[in-house]
């Protein structure tokens, strides 16, 4: 068996599971490639009472058949016939289990959104076995997984029929923060410094299956060409794939998503429908929170402004990349030639902003505000001359506003007279705009920290550096 790495906070959710006095209906969801079907057979070390996986775009007759293949690679014994509904196949299960002397019985059912298909009847009948048959008893683990993360939630979690309020706990796998990623690369004995996983984790995002594609002995560049560049590569058509193995007429979600990575800072619902040409409508906010809910864009407020003026953002680290280097370009040794261009520059230094943002409570915890209660935003100047933009800030219970700049340089940052002043700028604009009556703190994120020049003791009350990232 491989060694779970990471994961601490799911594995004491399954420890509590196992340990429970009644039966349990477990809902585990996350994006594609996450590592949610590892997790699971390595926590239980394969050892199912029964365990089902759906295949994609099959017929209900090749689903039933490939529920007695596992029948009988469950129980070692022979179904009379293949099922001809589910309705049947979960009562063949119900009985066959129920003969197990076995103290706790865990039946996997993964990639459930391929199993339950608008006409199949799977979640009626998955709802009648819970209901009439696993609930009643002390015994049972009944674990669902799926990568469409949206479905999980809308047709289980958030389940208004049979299922509804039967989920006993819901897990969600997210990808490896950078803690996990150092701890994943170690394991495979691959030497990298934390510049380069936090460059790493730029590209793949945290998403162990891209992890594992790293290669002992060659340079961080190197890997990244023969995974991303290579027309082999792992990653080389990973895009497509990603999308259309999640959700149904995918091209509409990818126009979405490419229409968000142009502009850094967000759109709006208005602005994304008019750059993707996508009707209004409720389909077009069911795509957004399919998005959503998968981990590939969030939803936002500016500082101050009401919900309705929401913006939505490209969180996946990986489609960022994509659309930045991968979509137009044929070049098979790109990285290791262009690692300092102007291009490469601009993109890590916006990633590295939206890395922060997805470790803002190790930048709390750095800031020695752990157990403060802080309300997490970004700002922006109504003043359209000043484009002064604030991507971190966290509105403090004891009245401190702790305004983050983050920078991603090889080097000690040093604060020389230009940038001082920009920042005197943004400061002052955001006291006058806000009216704020907390005191303002200016943090900086960096990766090798700062230079304590007179300038840094002018302006910064917090100085933080990557290694805070990963802990």
């Amino acid at each position: 068996m491989k060694e779970i790495i990471g994961r601490t906070f799911e594995i004491e959710k399954l420890n509590q599971i196992v340990k429970s006095e009644k039966s349990e209906f477990v809902a585990l969801y996350g994006r594609r490639r996450v590592g949610k079907t590892f997790l699971v057979r390595e926590y239980f070390k394969n050892n199912f009472a029964f365990y089902l996986t759906g295949i994609k775009d099959a017929t209900l007759k090749e689903q039933l058949y490939n529920f007695s293949n596992s029948y009988e690679n469950s129980f070692k014994k022979e179904l009379k016939q293949t099922p001809i509904n589910w309705q049947q196949a979960f009562n063949e299960l119900s009985k066959t289990l129920g003969k197990s002397k076995a103290k706790k019985k865990v039946i996997f059912i993964d990639e459930l959104p391929w199993l339950a298909t608008p006409k199949s009847n799977f979640l009626n009948a998955l709802n009648y076995f819970w209901n009439h048959w696993a609930s009643n008893r002390n015994d049972i683990i009944l674990i669902v997984c799926g990568s469409a993360a949206s479905w999980m939630i809308n047709k289980i979690v958030k389940n208004t029929g049979g299922l509804h309020n039967r989920i006993t706990e819901k897990i969600k796998i997210n990808p490896f923060t950078l803690k996990e990623t150092e701890l994943f690369i170690k394991h495979k004995n691959i030497v990298l410094n934390r510049h380069q996983i936090i460059e790493l984790q730029m590209i793949y995002g945290g998403i162990p299956y891209y992890l594992e594609s790293l290669k002992n002995g060659k340079s961080l560049a190197q890997n990244i060409d023969e995974t991303c560049f290579s027309k082999s590569g792992l990653l080389y058509d990973e895009f497509e794939n990603l999308y259309a193995s999640l959700f149904n007429n995918h091209e509409i979600h990818v126009k979405v998503i490419e229409a968000l990575s142009k502009k850094n800072s967000g759109l709006n619902r208005d602005e994304l429908l008019k750059l993707t040409k996508i009707n209004d409508g409720g389909s077009f906010t069911k795509i957004l929170e399919e998005l959503e809910e998968s981990g590939f864009i969030r939803k936002y407020t500016y500082f101050g402004k009401s919900k309705r003026d929401s913006l939505f953002q490209l969180i996946d680290f990986y489609s960022l990349f994509y659309f930045n280097f991968l979509k137009s370009n044929q070049q098979e040794n790109y990285w290791t030639t262009n690692i300092d261009n102007p291009k490469h520059r601009a993109w890590s230094g916006y990633s590295f902003e939206l890395l922060c943002l997805m470790h803002e409570n190790q930048i709390k915890k750095a800031l020695g505000i752990g157990g403060v209660q802080a309300n997490v935003s970004s700002w922006k100047s109504k003043n359209t001359d000043q484009n002064v933009q604030i991507d971190l800030l966290f509105d403090r219970r004891d009245q401190v506003i702790t305004i983050c700049e983050m920078k991603f340089s090889i080097n000690t940052f040093t604060i020389d007279k230009n940038y001082a002043q920009n920042l005197r700028n943004k400061l002052a604009v955001f006291r006058q705009e806000t009216q704020t009556r907390s005191a303002v703190h200016l943090a900086l994120v960096t990766t090798y920290g700062t230079l304590e020049n007179e300038n840094y003791f002018d302006l910064v009350q917090n100085n933080i550096s990557m290694e805070s990232l990963f802990v």
